[in-house]
């Protein structure tokens, strides 16, 4: 495990990263999602992929990665651009779940792996639009002490800076930034996930326009059941992503 320190809007970050397979010519990026951090993804994909260099980052405000700062997704992908330059590897494919699917869709690689990621504003469940309607209803008669109580289980713990962070990301619409996208995209779903749900994925897939949607058994975190397929499914086709 190591430690980079890079600078962005004047401020510092030190960033958590782990290295495998060094000697690697072609590099993939692996990204977290939200209140996650490396560790799952290396547990996920730390055995697959041998013929690649893979970089495991704990992106600012998570795991071991410091954030002093309200940040927005695309301040991540600009502070991951930085870091990647600082390591002076340029990553043949990039892939992200959830939150850091958005992240991974704006670096631009060639390949671009997609787990369930976010980017699609959903409609909210009748209870959310409840518990919502009735913070709205007390905030301003002073009841700010149940601000905690209506947090999301995403943020709880988290410093005023990484909430209101979370408050920055966790509804947006990204869909334009998908159609944007010019990577060969690789869009891997879990059919029983309820956080970003299969119509989403099909939606984002429809977006980016080289891209191909697999849906596969399991919920958000159905990734980690399904490593090999996903494994083949990269190395069949993101290899001319990789020799271009």
């Amino acid at each position: 495990m190591a430690s980079k320190e890079i600078i962005y809007n004047n401020q510092p970050f030190q960033l958590s990263y782990e290295l495998l397979n060094p000697s690697a010519n072609d590099a993939i990026l692996i990204l977290h999602g939200w209140g996650s951090n490396k560790e799952i993804m290396k547990q996920a994909f730390g055995k697959t992929l041998s013929e690649y260099k893979h970089i495991y980052l704990d992106m600012p405000g998570f795991g071991k990665s410091s954030n002093e700062i309200i940040l927005t997704t695309e301040d991540y992908g600009k502070i991951v651009n930085l870091f990647l330059k600082a390591l002076g590897i340029t990553p043949k494919i990039a892939m992200g779940h959830s939150f850091g699917g958005k992240v991974a869709t704006l670096l631009n690689t060639p390949c671009l792996v997609l787990l369930s990621s976010a980017g699609v504003v959903t409609e909210k469940p009748w209870s959310v639009k409840v518990k919502i309607a009735t913070f709205k209803m007390l905030k301003p008669l002073g009841f700010k002490k149940l601000r905690d109580i209506f947090r999301s289980a995403d943020v709880t713990g988290m410093s005023h800076e990484m909430y209101e962070t979370f408050k920055n990301v966790v509804d947006e619409d990204f869909e334009h930034e998908f159609a944007r996208s010019r990577s060969k995209a690789l869009c891997f779903w879990g059919k029983e996930d309820t956080a970003t749900p299969l119509y989403t994925g099909e939606k984002i897939a429809g977006l980016i326009s080289n891209s191909k949607f697999y849906p596969l058994d399991g919920d958000h975190y159905f990734f980690l059941q399904h490593k090999d397929f996903i494994e083949q499914t990269i190395i069949k086709e993101c290899k001319e992503q990789n020799e271009c």
